[in-house]
């Protein structure tokens, strides 16, 4: 089979890139000047044929170029691209983590070690699941290696040089979904989330502020070391914070009353200082002010420059000799500054407003001053020095007058104080109070549960009786059953003493329907007893307790001759389960009633 070549050099570049020495389809070289030991033609620089746009994957290139493919040659087959004019194979949604790709439409005589030579080139190969029709699976290593197999779609493959059918086909490769690359991918994603998590958190802890340190317990060093701090104006606000706590949380007492005082005179020493360093920085501000207000007007000198330049340039004799498109943004440029100069103006007019409504609102509040300005200043530094003295003279005031109303507290000249035995005789009153109304409220609750014992033993005393008074009626039963039982047995005895010579000969027989007629009669005064047993038993009895009560009355009883008497009479009783597993119970109620109302 020939096919004809109308430009050799492109099939010498296609087996070039694949490593072989480029052949024409007779089995000529085309060209004479390649190197085997090499692998490549002299001059041409060596390509990976597996590299984006060196090998069987192409170029990116856009989409308006058509992708060229070339015939492809391995050791033992031959691939031969589709026809460019068809439309691309079509191809079903790509799983998540794809690694494994569907390959179809292989020659009958394919086998492993073709399909690994044929994709091998793409990439590293896991496994290769290969049907016993013409189809195969195949698992790559890696993600990008699946385009590079996707590019093998449409190809013609061929046996060596065979052109029977079994030796021929058209591959198809497609995506497929396999829960190996399904589980690596989310094994991936969930490494990333871990990963992103961690790193949240860690940037989370770094821009975390810091916890602030514990609060000191009060003792007299803490305390004298707290005294200096407060003292200090550097470590005023860490020092005032612990003895604000050390206040709330109760530490003051009548023997450290003293030691928190003078610390919180000495916090209220501090007031005049903060007083000056808010004037101070009144002062600065002021002066903040005035600079910011030359600067803006500065500012705003320069804006009326630039608008009247932009005016200038809008009158006639300059305007005409500007293009349209000059004109239009010289226009634009002009509303701009206008605007701006605008919106300046208004803040510094705002500003003196302000300070016109500050001198107002001083002269109402200071003293007419005179026209000089050395008058203004020197009036405005006394009334601050006065301002100081009188701060100064108030705090010193209220300083004695707290020292003044303790002394009076303490001596008790003014108003009758009781002492402090006065107040715990009352406090110690209060509890009693508290103590005792909380007494008769218990003894009130406990009379009234006596009330209820009192009735619920009454009550249960009442039942007892009645049932003494049962278990009477039924041992006088069983006494007359068993008067009535002996008196059968002696005439038993003398009716058999009478027909001893009769009974000779049918002894077994007689012996026989005797013993039986003597248990039937047995059996029914049983269960009569029984009967009378359980009705007075309305919860049910276990099988050990109505024995033992039987074996009162009669020790040769039988637990098991009871229980299988109780299970043939299922119409007079009836067993239940009650409790819950370990507490497990079979009870035997009485149920001979229950069918008498049915019927």
């Amino acid at each position: 089979m020939t096919m004809p070549i109308s430009d050799p050099n492109a099939w010498a570049t296609a087996m070039n890139n694949l490593g072989m020495p480029p052949m024409s389809m007779t089995g000529q070289p085309l060209l004479p000047d390649f190197d085997p030991n090499l692998g490549m033609m002299t001059g041409i620089a060596p390509m990976n044929p597996m590299m984006p746009g060196l090998g069987m994957v192409p170029p990116p290139l856009s989409q308006d170029v058509p992708i060229v493919k070339e015939i492809i040659h391995c050791k033992s087959c031959t691939l031969f691209p589709p026809n460019p004019n068809l439309p691309p194979p079509a191809t079903r949604e790509r799983p998540p983590g794809c690694k494994t790709v569907f390959v179809g439409g292989l020659p009958e005589n394919a086998t492993e070690q073709l399909i690994m030579e044929v994709f091998g080139q793409c990439g590293d190969i896991i496994a290769i699941r290969k049907s016993k029709k013409n189809f195969c699976h195949i698992r790559f290593a890696e993600e990008f290696t699946v385009d590079k197999a996707l590019f093998l779609s449409g190809y013609r493959i061929r046996l060596g040089s065979s052109t029977d059918k079994k030796d021929t086909g058209r591959l198809h490769v497609d995506f497929a979904q396999a829960r190996d690359d399904l589980y690596e991918w989310e094994c991936r994603q969930r490494m990333l989330a871990r990963e992103e998590r961690h790193r949240r958190k860690m940037e989370e802890d770094r821009l975390r502020p810091p916890s602030p340190p514990p609060i000191v317990h009060y003792s007299e060093h803490e305390c004298s070391q707290l005294g200096d701090k407060i003292k200090d104006d550097s470590k005023f606000p860490e020092a005032v914070r612990v003895l604000l706590t050390w206040v709330e949380r109760g530490e003051v007492n009548r023997r450290n009353a003293n030691n928190f005082y003078s610390m919180i005179q000495s916090s209220n020493s501090h007031i005049r200082r903060l007083m000056s360093e808010k004037s101070q920085h009144e002062k600065e501000m002021e002066e903040a002010k005035d600079k910011f207000k030359t600067a803006l007007a500065g500012i705003l000198a320069q804006f009326e420059q630039i608008v009247s330049v932009f005016q200038a340039a809008s009158k006639q004799k300059a305007w005409d000799h500007f293009s349209k498109a000059q004109r239009k943004n010289l226009d634009m440029w002009r509303k701009q500054a206008e605007e701006i100069r605008n919106m300046h103006n208004e803040q510094l007019m705002g500003i003196r407003r302000e300070e016109e409504m500050e001198m107002s609102d001083d002269d109402m509040e200071d003293a007419p001053v005179t026209d000089s300005k050395d008058s203004e200043d020197s009036g405005l530094s006394q009334a601050e020095a006065l301002k100081e003295e009188n701060d100064s003279l108030r705090c010193q005031l209220d300083a004695y007058r707290n020292e003044v109303e303790l002394l009076k507290q303490e001596q008790g000249k003014n108003q009758p104080i009781r002492s402090e035995e006065d107040n715990t005789h009352s406090q110690q009153l209060s509890f009693l109070q508290q103590a005792l109304q909380g007494m008769q409220k218990q003894l009130l609750k406990m009379r009234e549960e006596l009330k209820q014992r009192e009735a619920e033993l009454e009550k249960s005393m009442e039942d007892k009786q009645q049932l003494k008074s049962q278990v009477q009626s039924l041992k006088e039963g069983l006494q007359n059953l068993q008067n009535t039982h002996s008196l059968q047995v002696g005439l038993r005895r003398l009716a058999d003493k009478k027909t001893h010579t009769h009974a000779r000969t049918h002894a077994l027989p007689a012996v026989f329907h005797e013993k039986k007629r003597c248990m039937k009669s047995f059996h029914q005064r049983l269960c009569w007893i029984i009967s009378t047993f359980l009705h007075v038993h309305p919860f049910g009895a276990s099988i050990e307790y109505i024995c033992s009560y039987l074996q009162r009355l009669d020790t040769k009883i039988n637990p098991g001759e009871v229980e299988a008497l109780l299970s043939r009479l299922p119409c007079t009783f009836r067993q239940e389960l009650t409790g819950v597993g370990a507490s497990l119970e079979k009870r035997w109620n009485f149920c001979g009633f229950q069918g008498i109302k049915s019927t």
